[in-house]
């Protein structure tokens, strides 16, 4: 396997963009992530996966209720300082939540 070393950050405030498209019967698939440095606790500090046709927070909130057949977009901003997380799609806030500090952090898409 290739790793790819991508654009960590470990301050500051961070915008993710990206365009998905997510088929009916699609389900348990991730969508984005926010990762933590290696070794950290837990691995992840943002999770984005869909179950049944909606784009949840890991398994628990609902971001968006109708994710099938269409494009979207979707930002994600992660506030370093703040240790927050808000994540849009269409341009509309949909989620915000508190997340675990770590020393650093990297997006993933798909």
């Amino acid at each position: 396997a290739i790793f790819f070393q991508g654009h960590d950050y470990s301050s500051g405030v961070w915008q993710f963009e990206g365009y998905g498209y997510v088929p009916s019967g699609t389900s348990g698939v991730s969508v984005m992530q926010i990762h933590n440095e290696e070794g950290a606790a837990h691995s992840t500090v943002l999770m984005l996966h869909v179950y049944d046709g909606v784009l949840r927070f890991y398994s628990g909130a609902a971001v968006e209720p109708d994710i099938y057949d269409r494009w979207f977009r979707l930002n994600v901003m992660h506030d370093v300082g703040a240790s927050t997380v808000a994540v849009y799609v269409d341009g509309e806030h949909k989620f915000s939540t508190s997340v675990t500090p770590s020393e650093s952090y990297y997006f993933k898409f798909g």
